[in-house]
């Protein structure tokens, strides 16, 4: 099915809601949303990302998702109960996040930050280290668990995104899968 362009520019702008429950143990936070997923209120939802087949791979999900739906309730309700949440630093969809501004980054990062106070996960898993150098003022971060007080453990993923090639399916499972035992999500 998919959506044509002019569709797609309806949502432009559009929000997600976080996808949390009550006990979100690893918050996976995304730059912000594409016009792709503000369409099917899914995050990470479009076609080319990666991160659902990732999760999959990882073990940490046992579904798949139509990318031209998105998630059933029945599936969001399996993925808050395993423990997992997403939010992302910048709530409005862009078709790139090269569209956003640092300063919308840096108050997604305060955003995110009352977000993980209120929520309370033991990590939060960012994906995309230059959204996160922005976001939170740390120039030479770098891939891995960062040096940040806490809790909770905050770690820097590889971006799924389609357009972040050179990263493969098994290369971000194996992040996840290093996130997931540090949440102690099995």
């Amino acid at each position: 099915m998919g959506f044509t362009k002019g569709q797609l520019d309806h949502f432009r702008d559009g929000t997600v809601p976080d996808l949390t429950g009550p006990n979100t143990r690893l918050l996976f936070v995304g730059i912000n949303p594409g016009l792709w997923t503000a369409a099917t209120q899914t995050h990470f939802c479009h076609p080319s990302n990666r991160f659902y087949p990732a999760l999959r791979r990882a073990g940490l999900i046992n579904f798949e998702i139509d990318t031209d739906t998105g998630m059933t309730a029945q599936q969001r309700n399996e993925f808050t109960t395993r423990g997992l949440g997403i939010s992302n630093l910048v709530e409005r969809a862009t078709v790139r996040a090269s569209e956003l501004s640092a300063a919308e980054l840096v108050e997604g990062g305060d955003k995110l930050s009352r977000l993980v106070e209120r929520v309370e996960p033991s990590v939060v898993a960012v994906a995309g280290v230059t959204a996160f150098r922005t976001a939170f003022g740390v120039k030479t971060a770098v891939l891995g668990r960062q040096e940040r007080p806490g809790p909770p453990e905050w770690w820097v993923l590889p971006n799924p995104s389609g357009l972040n090639a050179h990263v493969t399916i098994d290369g971000l499972a194996d992040w996840f899968r290093r996130v997931a035992e540090a949440a102690d999500i099995q």
